[in-house]
């Protein structure tokens, strides 16, 4: 199933987060990405509806198993698509920009294709 760009950015802002600082509320992710509370708050609703979080007596934020694999395959992607291109030389706030977008749209298949090729050409 196919979610939302949006869905997919507050999700990989979760896990990230989580790693930070363990515990996440919706202030925090508000602040991370520079969202108003009341945003944050509405996305955060859709994201539990739908069984990607969970939010626990304190309002903290856990990824559940559906949307833990969704943000880890979307930290995957932004994290090696950043760091090829600014291996290919493209200044690294560009390449983190432009991972950011590519990340929500290429598929599965084509992003494969390039680790395997990418990965192909490091080790010749």
């Amino acid at each position: 199933m196919k979610i939302q760009e949006s869905a997919e950015m507050y999700l990989e802002t979760i896990l990230i987060l989580s790693r930070r600082n363990h515990q996440v509320r919706s202030i925090d992710i508000a602040n991370e990405l520079d969202y108003a509370k009341p945003s944050v708050s509405v996305a955060m609703k859709n994201l539990r509806e739908n069984g990607y979080i969970e939010m626990d007596i304190d309002m903290h934020i856990t990824l559940t198993e559906k949307g833990r694999t969704i943000a880890e395959t979307m930290y995957e992607r932004h994290t090696f698509l950043s760091e090829w291109l600014t291996s290919l030389g493209v200044d690294k706030k560009i390449a983190t920009e432009d991972a950011c977008r590519i990340e929500h749209v290429i598929s599965a298949e084509s992003f494969e294709a390039i680790k395997k090729y990418v990965r192909n050409c490091s080790s010749n």
